[in-house]
């Protein structure tokens, strides 16, 4: 049977998609932290090699990789989902970019909270003005900003175009962020934080590594999905079919 998807492209259907997919994806989730974690503890050797080698405290890294990943992936899908709801006028593109930015500042914050506690063994200091935790402070500061400009504004459709547009302009951050990680020459970016390199991973760090990262990707739909719904009986208060939900859920 072929499915049109262009309806859910209404908040009226999305909403109770929503509502199905959230419980699963949050389960699914779990699972997977759960997995990763005791992955990470307890399948994973008690040091990280290499020229500088770390003991027990490496282990923040299931946390604060995947953190810092999730971070700039869910900036990259708030600004496409802005950019689509300015080309296309859509309520429900809008309303998407607005229910992933909260999540993307929590990652945001997690990743340099998380790095902070990395960098006082491993370097000395809690924080360095480095290019690769300017940049993610950065980061932080525009989804922050993207939230403070969206609340700041009463019309909600002015909103979400100002807001949209920010978060459009913000998108030069991704590549100084991932050239500053990658970037092959030490002179051009010195900087304490170490090098992006997966390939010299030991393979079962890699597996607890990326495994959280999968349950972080699913957790970012379930958060996003679960404020959409409360974003959209929001907005949409005063439909008939929001009028609707209301009552049955009332009287549930």
């Amino acid at each position: 049977m072929k499915i049109n998807w262009f309806k859910y492209a209404s908040p009226t259907a999305f909403y109770p998609l929503a509502g199905r997919l959230v419980p699963v994806l949050f389960g699914a989730s779990l699972v997977l932290i759960l997995f990763s974690l005791y992955w990470g503890f307890f399948e994973t050797p008690d040091r990280l090699g290499g020229t500088n080698p770390q003991k027990e405290y490496y282990r923040i890294i299931f946390i604060h990789v995947p953190s810092a990943w999730m971070s700039m992936w869910l900036y990259l899908v708030l600004a496409a989902w802005a950019a689509i709801g300015l080309v296309f006028n859509t309520r429900l593109s809008f309303m998407m970019a607005n229910a992933v930015a909260p999540t993307g500042a929590i990652f945001t914050f997690i990743a340099l909270w998380t790095g902070a506690f990395w960098g006082r063994p491993s370097w000395g200091t809690y924080w360095d003005w480095d290019p690769r935790l300017t940049s993610e402070l950065i980061l932080f500061f525009l989804y922050i900003g993207y939230i403070a400009l969206h609340s700041a504004i009463d019309d909600v459709r002015r909103a979400d175009r100002a807001s949209a547009l920010l978060a459009i302009v913000g998108l030069v951050m991704l590549p100084v962020i991932f050239w500053s990680i990658n970037c092959p020459d030490p002179n051009q970016c010195a900087a304490l934080h170490q090098r992006s390199s997966l390939s010299d991973i030991e393979s079962n760090i890699l597996t607890a590594m990326l495994t959280m990262t999968l349950a972080f990707w699913i957790y970012s739909f379930a958060a996003a999905f679960a404020r959409l719904r409360s974003i959209i009986l929001t907005r949409e208060g005063d439909s008939t079919w929001v009028r609707g939900v209301l009552e049955r859920e009332a009287s549930a």
